[in-house]
C-alpha cells in the first residue's frame, strides 16, 4: 500500500522505475483496475495513485522474489 502521505507523482515514481529497472524480470505494477510496466515511468504515473492506495506488483523472471520483496519495501518506505 502507498503510504497515506505519499501520492504517486514525479520524484517517487521515478524512484520506484529507477529501482524496478535493476530487476531483468518484467514487472508490473497495478492500482485498481489498472496494470502497466513497472519500468516505464509514464505508464507508472498514469496509475494516478493517491496515498492509502492499494498497489499489486507482479515480476516473471530469474529475480522476481527479490524484484516484489524489494521494491514493496521500497514503497512502503516512500516519503514525499
Amino acid at each position: 500500500m502507498l503510504p497515506e502521505q505519499v501520492d504517486l507523482h514525479a520524484r517517487p515514481a521515478a524512484q520506484f522505475v529507477r529501482a524496478a529497472m535493476a530487476f531483468s524480470s518484467r514487472i508490473q505494477l497495478a492500482a485498481g483496475e489498472r496494470e502497466v510496466d513497472a519500468k516505464s515511468l509514464l505508464s507508472v504515473l498514469s496509475l494516478g495513485a493517491k496515498g492509502g492506495t492499494s498497489l499489486r506488483l507482479r515480476a516473471e523472471g530469474e529475480d522476481a522474489a527479490r524484484a516484489v520483496d524489494e521494491l514493496s519495501a521500497l514503497v512502503a518506505g516512500l516519503t514525499e
